[in-house]
């Protein structure tokens, strides 16, 4: 009777420590996906862009707005910006980041450098400010409209970069492809050391102005920012209503007067992989303590403003933010 008994006892044990395993198993598959129960990771990468650009410093103040905020320690990374940062998220190698609002509407769409390899896991978090295309030369090369550029030696933004797509539409509405140009890859650091350096004539620079790598190069050369012509810009923005009209403000990198040109939007994209609860608490971390953020893009980062431009769905966690908040 006794060994009857331990055998039943020993087999009810076996049984209840395998469910155990089982239902161990599921939480952490749960938990390594973000899960769908509010599941809290204890580490995010937030990537940016180049050390010379505006995402990169602009991140490190974000990130540490989020770790204080929310207690999962994120961490700033540096990246060739908005299309390889995509891509990223794509794959499951990151759980935020910086884009540009055309570039992740194309990823969503499968268009331009994203033909072929549509992404349908990346979604929206909200929006930041504006990113003004700078085509970026001095006073002195001869360059004064973009079809000047035609010949010359120009930068056209980092592999993967949104600048290279922003380059191309601008060329585009002037009639001028990259092969009108003598196209250079390069990151923001490098187009304004081969400017200073005189290996290269001019470099398309899209990022929120000022932008750290130009006003290092304003001090030692005259900086001239080529002026898109109106009637360009309204056709651009016609064709690509993702830009709108922007200006380079006199003063900035101690230009003479107002330059004409246009802007995309800088927002922050998430892995559909992060829980609607903790994308929730990313977003009022960042909403609710704008006034924390000492980079100088802080003031156009608003509440109010945080929708603007965005042409892909938004993550539930955001959209649950904003909801609460009456931003529509």
């Amino acid at each position: 009777m006794k060994k009857k008994n331990f055998m039943l006892s020993f087999a009810m044990l076996l049984v209840l420590s395998l469910f155990l395993a089982a239902c161990g198993s599921d939480d952490k598959d749960d938990a390594a996906k973000g899960g769908d129960k509010g599941d809290k990771p204890e580490f995010l990468q937030l990537l940016t862009g180049g050390t010379s650009g505006t995402y990169y410093p602009l991140g490190g103040q974000m990130a540490k707005i989020i770790s204080d905020e929310t207690g999962i320690e994120t961490t700033a990374a540096t990246s060739n910006a908005s299309a390889d940062n995509v891509i990223a998220l794509s794959k499951g190698e990151a759980e935020l980041a910086f884009v540009q609002t055309d570039v992740v509407a194309n990823a969503i769409e499968g268009k331009n450098a994203f033909e072929g390899k549509k992404v349908d896991n990346v979604l929206a978090l909200g929006s930041l400010y504006p990113e003004t295309i700078q085509i970026v030369t001095t006073a002195d090369s001869g360059i004064g409209s973009v079809e000047d550029l035609k010949g010359k030696k120009v930068s056209v933004g980092a592999p993967g970069s949104g600048t290279y797509i922003n380059a191309e539409q601008i060329l585009e509405v002037h009639g001028m492809t990259m092969d009108d140009i003598d196209a250079q890859n390069l990151d923001f650091g490098e187009s304004t050391g081969g400017i200073q350096d005189g290996n290269i004539a001019a470099a398309f620079i899209t990022a929120g102005t000022p932008t750290g790598a130009v006003e290092g190069l304003s001090a030692t050369e005259d900086v001239r920012i080529v002026p898109i012509a109106q009637d360009k810009v309204d056709e651009l923005v016609n064709k690509y209503p993702y830009y709108a009209a922007d200006t380079v403000k006199k003063g900035t990198y101690k230009l003479p007067e107002d330059v004409n040109t246009v802007a995309v939007l800088a927002m922050l994209a998430v892995t559909d992989e992060l829980s609607e609860d903790v994308v929730y608490d990313i977003t009022k971390a960042i909403y609710d303590n704008t006034d924390k953020i000492e980079h100088g893009k802080g003031e156009f980062i608003t509440l109010e403003s945080a929708l603007d431009g965005i042409g892909i769905d938004l993550h539930p966690g955001a959209k649950k933010y904003f909801d609460e908040k009456g931003i529509k």
